[in-house]
Parts: structure tokens; C-alpha cells; sequence
């Protein structure tokens, strides 16, 4: 049953990390069946309860999953190895429009804006036991917050988009309770719920965002929280209509103890107006990422939310790394504060290879959706088939695998670095990989 791999270990942390190792090494692999736990233990020559203890450990940690008389088996996507093992290696000579980076060309220059964080450092350094969020960020943070109609709290500052998910997550649920999630959805989010021992129940997404009775249904069926991307969803490019958003706070309203989480990742690429939800449940977070318009490799985003939330994250937080580097902050309120970004110019940029795209598709029979940001999602008949043909035709796209539960197949193309000589030729390619279809939903 599990090949030359022997599970070994006396201790249930032991036989846990045993097991973990494999599935992470790719020995075990998604979907492999593992001995039920009275042989394991009589094989090991240990109490059957170290054995359940170990399985219980590694369904926790998004690993395994048990379904009753039918067994434990690994994860599909298991915690372990990531989405990122839906990946395509990309030969040299071929186009990469799969990644889902932003245009370095529209990025802002970080040099100067440091030297001069640094500098004030100098006359000032930060030092243990001073405030974890920079006066004047906060205050530019909540005046952005304010005028896009986020509900008043205070601000915190984590490392990055999915790390104040995580930690959102983290300060109100319990191992076991389940989460719902865009589905197709950000591979991230959809690798991190498990990884936290929650349960995910995929909600359908279409151009105007999460679907209102899908939402419902998860949420009837006992889901604790739900994660929604407001703008620039990866990766099918939804955004949060108004009409949308009326329907999605009326369902909310029935669930008043639901911990409701938005993601606004899309902050400074985007210029679709923002809808939040915040406001109708007890326990809210909204965060907002500096990421995608001011670089990936600033891991800073801006947190809002209830009080209670709010401190549970900061109390949380300052027992970890106890705060986000102040160099940082200072750094992101000096580009904020010199316009370093021309959003409208950058949602333009990736508006008009977003819409020349989908527009090339059309008039191929091409059915292909992206309202926001800078991806484009392609249903497809054959995933695995569809990818492989772009591979030899010199196209690198993202398989849907790491986007997806239960929805059906499709690809991610990033249109970030097209440039318009190249639209028409990868329009081509991808009709030629997909064949015609007629226009149809994702959900």
C-alpha cells in the first residue's frame, strides 16, 4: 500500500512527521491511501491511539482526510506541498504568462524612497517596546479606508495580503470549522485554510463576484468565516459589483456571527470602484496589500477591522515577529505620499491588454473572463491537454488545478507584460489549444 516508504516512528509527533515528510517529498502522493490505523499500529508495535493521535495531528495540519469506513488518504492538494506543485516548468525560448507578477515597467523606483526611510531611522532608530505602525501611515491608511466606505477601527500592519488572512483565521477559529472560499479562487488561500486545520466549502464566482445564493448555502451549511476578494480576484478577474455587494451583505445579515474577511489585494491597479462588505457581521477584517502596485518583495499590508479582531491580531503578533519593520512603513508613506503610482495609468495599462485579449477570444468563438487586474481566465474543456498544446506552441499559462475545488477547468493567463504585437498571435494559440466554445459561466 505504501510502496518502499516505510512510515516509521513510536510517538505520534514521531509517526506525524514520519508521514508529513513523505507527502512533502512527493513518496506519498495526493489522493495515496494510507493503512488503517489498528495495522499501522500493529506494525509499528504501538498503541492504536498513538496511530489515531498522529492521523489527527496530520488532518489538523491539512495533510490527510479521513472519510470514515472508506479510510485516510493524502489530500489531493495537501498542506504539505502546495498548489505550486500545479506548476509549469517553463523551457527556454517560451513566452511565460503564467506567473501572475506585475509589470516591473510600472512598478515605482524604491531607492530613494528607502535612503530616506533610512535616513530618518538613522535620527531616529525604532526600538523595542515603540509603536508597531507608523503614525502617518496609519492615518493615510484610514483615510483611504474611510473614503472608500471600509467601517471605522483601528489599522494594524501585517506582512503581506495572505499573512493577515492567516492571521485573521487564526484569532477566532478552531481546528476542524470550516471556511468559505472563492472557488476558482487564489491557490494561496486555498492551500492556507487547510494548512490551518479548517474545512473549505467552495462558493462559485462569477464577473460581479462571490454568487450571493452559494454564499448562503455555505453559510447555512455552518461555514464560520468567509474570504472574498473584492477587486482584481485572482484568478478570474471578478469584482464586487453594487448590486453584488447588496446581496452578499443581505446574506450576511442572516449570519451576523459569521467572521467575514476581504481581501482587497487590488489596491492601486484597479480602477473599478470598491464595494466593501464590512460592517453587517460582528467580527470583520479588510486588508489591503501594497504588493501588486508597489512590488511583491514589499511584504506590507494594512489591516482594518473590529476591535476585538484587531487586537487579537496585534496581541498575536506581537509575540511573533512583534511588528512589521518601520523602515518599511516609512518607505510605502513616502511613496503613497509622492504619488509613486499613477493608479489610473496602471489600471489602464492592464485594462486595455486585459479587454484586447478577451476581445481577440471573442472573435475566435472563445468564451474568456477578466474584469479586473491583470489576469484573464480561459474555461477550457481539457486543462492538462489545453496546457500542454500552449506549451508547444511556445505559451506558458497557469493550469486552473491551483486555482480550483469543484469548479470546472480553465487557465490563468496574465496579461501583465503583453505587449499588443503579441496579442493577437497568443489569441490564436490558445483558440487552436481550446478549440471554439460558446460563452458560458464558471460557477
Amino acid at each position: 500500500m505504501l510502496g518502499e516508504y516505510p512510515i516509521s516512528g513510536r510517538r505520534a509527533a514521531d509517526i506525524s512527521a514520519s508521514i508529513e515528510r513523505a507527502v512533502g517529498a512527493g513518496e506519498l502522493r495526493p489522493g495515496q491511501l494510507l493503512p488503517p490505523m489498528r495495522e499501522l499500529a500493529e506494525r509499528l508495535g504501538v498503541n492504536p491511539n498513538t496511530v489515531a493521535a498522529a492521523y489527527r495531528t496530520l488532518r489538523e495540519r491539512g495533510v490527510i482526510e479521513t472519510a470514515g469506513r472508506r479510510g485516510s488518504r493524502v489530500r489531493p492538494a495537501p498542506a504539505t506541498t502546495g498548489r505550486e506543485h500545479f506548476r509549469v516548468d517553463v523551457p527556454e525560448g517560451v513566452r511565460d504568462v503564467a506567473q501572475g507578477n506585475p509589470d516591473p515597467a510600472l512598478l515605482p523606483p524604491l531607492a530613494g524612497v528607502f535612503a530616506a526611510a533610512a535616513a530618518e531611522g538613522d535620527r531616529a532608530p525604532v526600538l523595542y517596546g515603540d509603536t508597531a505602525v507608523e503614525p502617518e501611515l496609519a492615518r493615510i491608511a484610514r483615510a483611504g479606508f474611510d473614503a472608500d466606505g471600509v467601517p471605522e477601527g483601528p489599522v494594524a500592519v501585517v506582512s503581506g495580503a495572505l499573512d493577515g488572512v492567516e492571521r485573521v483565521l487564526a484569532a477566532h477559529l478552531k481546528p476542524g470549522d470550516t471556511v468559505a472560499v472563492e472557488d476558482p479562487g487564489w491557490g494561496r488561500t486555498l492551500d492556507l485554510v487547510p494548512a490551518l486545520g479548517l474545512r473549505t466549502v467552495p462558493v462559485g464566482v462569477d464577473d460581479e463576484g462571490p454568487r450571493a445564493e452559494d454564499v448562503r448555502r455555505a453559510l447555512e451549511a455552518g461555514a464560520r468565516a468567509l474570504i472574498v476578494t473584492d477587486r482584481a480576484q485572482n484568478p478570474t478577474g471578478a469584482a464586487v459589483s453594487a448590486p453584488r455587494a447588496r446581496a452578499l451583505r443581505a446574506v450576511l445579515r442572516e449570519h451576523p456571527e459569521v467572521l467575514l474577511i476581504e481581501d482587497d489585494h487590488g489596491h492601486g491597479i484597479v480602477d473599478v470602484p470598491l464595494h466593501p462588505l464590512a460592517g453587517v457581521t460582528r467580527h470583520w477584517a479588510f486588508v489591503r496589500s501594497a504588493a501588486k502596485a508597489y512590488g511583491p518583495d514589499l511584504r506590507l499590508a494594512l489591516l482594518t477591522g473590529d476591535a476585538l479582531t484587531v487586537d487579537r491580531v496585534r496581541g498575536r503578533h506581537r509575540l511573533g515577529p512583534g511588528w512589521v519593520s518601520r523602515l518599511m512603513q516609512r518607505a510605502l508613506v513616502r511613496l503613497w505620499g509622492d504619488g509613486a503610482v499613477d493608479t489610473a495609468e496602471v489600471a489602464a495599462s492592464y485594462g486595455r491588454r486585459r479587454d484586447a485579449l478577451i476581445g481577440a477570444l471573442e472573435r475566435r468563438g472563445v468564451a474568456a473572463h477578466g474584469r479586473s487586474g491583470m489576469n484573464v481566465w480561459v474555461p477550457v474543456p481539457d486543462e492538462t491537454g489545453a496546457v500542454a498544446r500552449l506549451l508547444h506552441a511556445g505559451w506558458a499559462v497557469a493550469p486552473g488545478a491551483r486555482f480550483r475545488l469543484a469548479a470546472p477547468p480553465g487557465i490563468r493567463v496574465t496579461v501583465s507584460t503583453l505587449a499588443g504585437s503579441e496579442i493577437e498571435a497568443l489569441a490564436e494559440a490558445i483558440t487552436s489549444a481550446v478549440g471554439p466554445a460558446p460563452a458560458r459561466s464558471y460557477d
